[in-house]
């Protein structure tokens, strides 16, 4: 399914002002026209690790699968499409795995993510590859993290050629880390401004998580969106779902 391109800048400032609000749905080309021009038959892959993964029975393989899907924000965001738009045939899955890195989405993807034939490729990761640093032994840098990155989504590019990439900001609330701030402080960036490098060279839709958080805790106390600091509480999963809607609706006029 082919889709119209945009300037990354565009979409990249698009869902920055505008992510409290949705937007009007833009042009897509396909066979068949529904409600609002959301294109017929669209598959959406969500991939990620434990904060998309939402604790999904990874026995369930298909699509639309209630007990695939995860309590997270992932359920959210299906729940909120299938819901608004439920004579368009659209597909859905959750394929996020708890504890991935990006190597290990590597490892997976053609079978993860190329064999599905999305239209829409969503990705959330990078705390892992920072995070296991500091607990479990990692030896990747932020300079693996976006070299793996890279290959990832060139991949992908390659193998679908018209997919659209969702490429979400890894983020972190640092009143609730309870070790190491200060490594989450100066060196978790890098790996956000990777992350965002690759959605500008790849023209993917970026969402910017961190900035969100830190607007919310200014609203409600840290624990109030997140548990530990990096996996969201309820409120913190509306507020991913909630952007990464605004951010998916960038794709269409």
């Amino acid at each position: 399914m082919n889709f119209k391109r945009r300037d990354f800048i565009k979409k990249a400032s698009l869902v920055s002002a505008n992510i409290l609000a949705v937007p009007n749905l833009h042009n897509c080309t396909s066979s068949k026209i529904v409600k609002n021009n959301m294109p017929y038959g669209i598959n959406v892959v969500f991939q990620g690790d434990s904060i998309t993964d939402g604790g999904r029975n990874k026995k369930s393989k298909g699509p639309n699968d209630f007990e695939n899907i995860g309590m997270g924000y992932v359920f959210l965001s299906a729940a909120s499409l299938a819901g608004e738009f439920a004579s368009t045939n659209l597909k859905y899955y959750n394929r996020g795995v708890s504890g991935d890195k990006v190597f290990q989405l590597l490892e997976r993807w053609s079978e993860d993510t190329i064999a599905l034939k999305p239209d829409v490729v969503s990705i959330l990761i990078g705390v892992n590859d920072f995070w296991h640093k500091l607990t479990n032994g990692h030896k990747g840098s932020e300079i693996t993290y976006e070299s793996d990155y890279r290959r990832l989504v060139k991949v992908t590019k390659n193998k679908l050629p018209n997919v659209e990439v969702i490429i979400g900001e890894p983020f972190c609330i640092l009143d609730e880390i309870k070790n190491e701030k200060l490594e989450w402080k100066v060196n978790f960036p890098k790996y956000q401004k990777a992350a965002y490098k690759i959605a500008k060279e790849f023209d993917a839709i970026w969402i910017p998580y961190q900035s969100i958080f830190d607007k919310a805790i200014k609203q409600a106390p840290a624990s109030y969106w997140t548990w530990d600091g990096i996996h969201p509480s309820l409120a913190g999963n509306y507020l991913i779902s909630k952007a990464w809607l605004q951010a998916f609706n960038t794709l269409y006029k």
